[in-house]
């Protein structure tokens, strides 16, 4: 067997183009723009070309895009009285702020800051726990958003659907792991999660129909631990040291594991560039709550894939 690639880049490529199509409709009923205000404190370079990525997009989709940019000797006041600034900006519907945060900055107490009916990156505890209570009007994290909208056009093409598949998420992160269990539950799947101190994690990956890796390390699950037919969504991005010249990789052996799997995301191309689609997406929808219109439906946009 030989795996299907499940092509992130042209799935978010696809929903970029039809968040457009929304963004003029919204334009020509509101006369603004989308806001969306990315906040990049230092030099991380990662973080840099995320950024730049994330307002590439945002232009594509017709978005008032800004990007402010602070040294990294900013103080934790200084960051938190942008935070309020950004909240207090009726231009602005969504706010970002790019992480990892420089030494010194506490990111929970810059999140928490951060106004949630404006957090377009879902990390607000008020966000988190709409996920978890299953109340519909809270931001989903991007990434374990992006993913779900992967599973459901996968499975779309192929007459299924989520419910009742055994899934198992790799990694038990707040930015992931909990919030991409969170997910699959309420797609009907039969979930396990597994972590680091998991016992015999190859023979768990091997019952899962569904695998969902997040545990930044290279290569990490190998390809004798993929059930035969299973579909795997990779949301690793690291660099692979020892082999390849440092290129990126994700957890997962690509090339042993698309020997097993009937279907898996690349590394790149995959889940990276849906996790800048649902953040447009995140903003857009916000946008219209603030504006007192009905927020488009992504499961109508999925069923247009």
């Amino acid at each position: 067997m030989t795996a299907t690639l499940i092509d992130g880049a042209a799935v978010a490529s696809s929903l970029v183009r039809r968040i457009a199509a929304l963004t003029s409709d919204f334009t020509a009923t509101t006369g603004r723009k989308p806001g969306l205000s990315v906040c990049i404190v230092g030099d991380d370079a990662a973080s840099g070309v995320y950024v730049r990525a994330k307002e590439k997009r945002a232009g594509e989709a017709g978005f008032d895009s800004r990007v402010i940019r602070k040294d990294a000797a900013l103080s934790q006041a200084e960051l938190l009285q942008s935070v309020e600034a950004l909240n207090a900006d009726e231009s602005v519907d969504g706010i970002l702020v790019q992480l990892p945060l420089p030494k010194g900055l506490q990111e929970r107490a810059v999140i928490e800051a951060i106004d949630p009916h404006k957090d377009v990156d879902g990390f607000h505890t008020e966000n988190s726990g709409k996920l978890l209570c299953g109340i519909a009007d809270g931001f989903v994290p991007c990434t374990p958003f992006g993913c779900l909208h992967l599973l459901r056009h996968h499975f779309a093409r192929q007459g299924e659907s989520l419910a009742g598949k055994r899934a198992l998420v790799l990694g038990r992160s707040n930015i992931v792991g909990k919030p991409m269990a969170l997910l699959l539950l309420a797609e009907h799947a039969t979930l396990s999660i597994a972590h680091s101190r998991t016992r015999d994690l190859p023979a768990l990956c091997r019952e899962a129909e569904v695998l969902v890796a997040a545990v930044g390390r290279a290569n990490f699950v190998q390809g004798d631990w993929i059930r035969e037919g299973a579909v795997v969504i990779d949301v690793g991005i690291n660099r692979d040291q020892n082999q390849n010249q440092g290129r990126l990789v994700g957890d997962v052996d690509f090339p042993e594991a698309k020997k097993k799997a009937a279907a898996i995301t690349p590394v790149p191309g995959g889940v990276g560039p849906m996790t800048i689609a649902m953040l447009l997406w995140n903003t857009l929808v916000s946008a219209h709550r603030r504006s007192g219109l009905p927020p488009p439906c992504l499961e109508a946009e999925e069923e247009k894939n």
